[in-house]
């Protein structure tokens, strides 16, 4: 489609503005208008009819279509910047494919198959872009996962600095044609205002099939969040088919195979998945396996779900179980637990533990306390995983204060709550340089059954009153810490797990999901009301 022709005014005489006005009347000159332009005569003025076999008059001239300004895709999250452009814009056609700039086949193949399977297309590999094709390609150093989309001539190009930045340009060229039909003119440079944005889900307590797990990778992708959290081992189960320990599997479970297939699908839509053995808490599921390992206060008195971190017969099998999963989760990051250690709930630690006490001392010295023992069992198990070049996690409660050691600097804090014994508020992490994530239980918490005062999350109160710097209760950390805010992650747990069937929660976190999205890809003000933000979700 040619652009449209911008008619500029000039100064012009008289005589030549009628000239031009004639030329825009008689877009061509013939024999036969010069005729008729010339002066009559006597003899011309009776002269009979021109012959029946004379050319047609020229047909009447059709002005320039003209387009308005175009304006910004409709999509989820938002584009953080359209420059607009006058022109039709772009719709799937039926003889038009995504093809993929030469040399960057290897790379982007796997997206423009799916792009292509979404929108009807063919997959046209790396030929040569025509009119009506998509094209992606790697270009530039701009900032990661960022892309640009540009509509123009007919023809869409994205391009990125890397593969999840391109990937990112075709959800949002997918969710444009669903939400109107077309693609508008213009260009589209985007980028997120977070590096990790996703969901965490509970497949311990309520065992999640593979293809349920699968669908939200898709409903994920498509709003650009790119982590998905395990925690796949809890006081109720054990739920990932173990070599190294089959005695501590729980029925149902995932296999392998079916693990391998999740974090496959995963890989090709630029989300890593986040696995989770949460230790020294939350073991019960081992612990019936393992019942030596079960930690004791003074008076024999099992804790539920903690192993005795005093025996070092923990220590090796929780590891054991560490280093089987470290291949199966080929993702960049791995989560430790840290939390809920309920040796720490008790009024007197030393007192109750004196096991743990002795133990703390042994190693760090006459002032070292119970928690100083559970920050080296943090470390210990850090050091585990740290040779795999994964990013390390653990709940902010495994954090302590005050004590003869501290958690390792490289450990991101997960931040969910400031309601336990002994939580710090989040700016005492900030101040000491620390990195979090956002899984505030005031928002972020979906949990079955909604015991304990917790309510579901709704997507309207996160759209409008969460941003990622609320990272406890209500109120936001000051901006000046915004870059050691990593992000956030809608967190489904499913503490009353006959509450809610796997349909119900996928619907229930719907809405949540997607207003997370907004939240954590532009942190300005969204621009459309929550009613608008709803009915586009709806939409699409």
């Amino acid at each position: 489609m040619r652009k449209p022709r911008i008619h500029r005014r000039v100064r012009a005489s008289a005589t030549a503005t009628a000239a031009a006005l004639v030329t825009f009347a008689v877009p061509g000159c013939s024999a036969a208008s010069d005729e008729a332009r010339a002066p009559a005569t006597p003899e011309s003025s009776t002269t009979a009819a021109a012959p029946t076999d004379a050319a047609p008059p020229p047909p009447a001239p059709t002005p320039t279509q003209t387009y308005p300004l175009s304006t910004a895709p409709r999509t989820i999250p938002a584009v953080r910047e359209h420059v607009p452009a006058r022109g039709p814009g772009w719709k799937p056609a039926a003889d038009a494919r995504v093809v993929v700039a030469q040399g960057d086949a290897a790379a982007l193949s796997d997206e423009a198959q799916l792009l292509a399977g979404e929108l009807g297309l063919t997959y046209g590999d790396s030929a040569a872009p025509r009119a009506g094709d998509v094209e992606l390609s790697l270009e530039g150093a701009g900032k990661p996962e960022s892309y640009t989309l540009t509509v123009k001539d007919g023809t869409v190009r994205i391009k990125g600095p890397d593969e999840a930045g391109v990937f990112y340009g075709t959800r949002t060229l997918k969710q444009a044609v669903k939400s109107a039909g077309s693609a508008p003119e213009g260009t589209v440079n985007d980028a997120p205002a977070k590096p990790q944005r996703g969901l965490n889900l509970d497949i311990a307590r309520k065992h999640f099939t593979p293809d349920w797990i699968e669908d939200r990778l898709r409903e994920m992708a498509d709003l650009k969040l790119n982590q998905l959290g395990l925690h796949f081992s809890d006081d109720q189960a054990f739920r990932i088919q173990s070599d190294t320990h089959p005695e501590i599997v729980s029925n149902p479970h995932l296999t392998k195979e079916q693990v391998r297939g999740i974090t496959a699908l995963a890989a090709r839509l630029h989300i890593t998945v986040v696995p989770e053995i949460d230790s020294p808490g939350h073991l019960g599921a081992l612990l019936r396996a393992h019942p030596d390992l079960q930690l004791r206060d003074v008076q024999g008195r099992a804790v539920k779900g903690a192993v005795d971190i005093s025996n070092p017969a923990a220590a090796k099998l929780v590891d054991e179980l560490l280093r089987e999963y470290q291949p199966l989760f080929p993702g960049g990051a791995w989560h430790l637990g840290a939390d809920e250690y309920q040796a720490l709930v008790y009024r007197d630690p030393q007192a109750s533990f004196p096991q743990l006490a002795r133990a703390a001392q042994q190693r760090y010295g006459p002032s070292a306390r119970v928690q100083d023992l559970a920050t080296g069992w943090l470390d210990d198990r850090a050091d585990t995983v740290r040779p795999s070049g994964k990013a390390l996690k653990a709940w902010n409660d495994g954090f302590f204060a005050g004590g003869v050691t501290s958690a390792a600097k490289d450990i991101q804090v997960e931040y969910w709550t400031g309601k336990e014994i002994g939580a710090r508020p989040p700016l005492e992490y900030l101040r000491e340089g620390r990195k979090l994530v956002n899984l505030n239980d005031e928002y972020l918490y979906y949990v079955l059954g909604e015991p304990n005062q917790f309510t579901y999350p709704t997507g309207r109160r996160i759209y409008e009153e969460w941003t990622p710097l609320v990272l406890r209760g209500t109120t936001a950390v000051p901006a000046s810490y915004g870059n050691q805010v990593l992000g956030g992650r809608l967190a489904v747990w499913a503490d009353l797990s006959g509450a809610q069937t796997q349909a119900q929660v996928a619907d229930g976190i719907r809405l949540p999901l997607a207003a997370l999205s907004q939240k954590v890809w532009d942190a300005r003000t969204p621009q459309l009301p929550w009613s608008g933000f709803q009915a586009l979700a709806d939409r699409l």
